[in-house]
């Protein structure tokens, strides 16, 4: 490590994992990473700003930050628990072809933001919850093809993976919209919209 390398635990980088932990500070610690880098590089931006899209692609941060929300709470309720997203949901369209991509360009920034930074949140006491009653290693609703259940470690790593490819769009959609660039969020990070907290 050099002087200028983050620091795991400190209050200027919170969202650094541990050099040396247990498997799940590890694996919530490299979630959670992956999650405020995402954060960092969607953060305050107005809605043309997070409307901006490269090339004749039609994704940008808006709706990035609207599909990783349902993400989390899909994630964390239907293949977790079997259940529904849940009432903050209700607005989901099945009829229009990528509904949460094109519905964000509706939405306020607060809003996106909004549903963002809450997802998250449930999405963390829900892990917890899940690692208190089986840790990971623990069953969950959703099964493979000959029905054999998935573990929370498998649900997890999904979701890591997730992050990892939307974060690279991400890092692109942002520098386009106004040069930011950056492996990880600078020391002391904090956002400026939105509600997003550390885990």
């Amino acid at each position: 490590m050099t002087d200028t390398d983050p620091v795991p635990g400190s209050p200027e980088y919170p969202w650094e994992p541990p050099l040396s932990g247990t498997e799940v500070e590890h694996l919530a610690g490299a979630l959670d990473r992956l999650r405020t880098t995402f954060r960092w590089k969607a953060d305050g931006l107005d809605a043309g700003g997070l409307a901006t899209t490269i090339g004749s692609s039609s994704l940008s941060l808006g709706a990035l930050l609207k599909h990783l929300a349902l993400v989390e709470d899909y994630t964390f309720t239907a293949k977790l628990r079997g259940e529904s997203p849940g009432e903050v949901w209700s607005d989901y369209d099945p009829d229009v072809d990528d509904w949460v991509f094109v519905s964000a360009a509706d939405d306020t920034p607060a809003a996106l933001y909004a549903r963002y930074d809450e997802a998250v949140a449930r999405s963390r006491e829900r892990f917890r919850a899940a690692l208190d009653e089986g840790g990971l290693d623990g069953p969950i609703a959703l099964t493979g093809p000959d029905d054999q259940p998935a573990s929370l470690r498998r649900l997890v790593f999904d979701l890591v993976e997730e992050y990892g490819r939307h974060t690279g769009h991400a890092d692109l959609l942002r520098e386009s919209v106004d040069g930011l660039v950056g492996e990880d969020p600078p020391a002391g990070w904090r956002p400026v919209s939105g509600s997003y907290a550390f885990s």
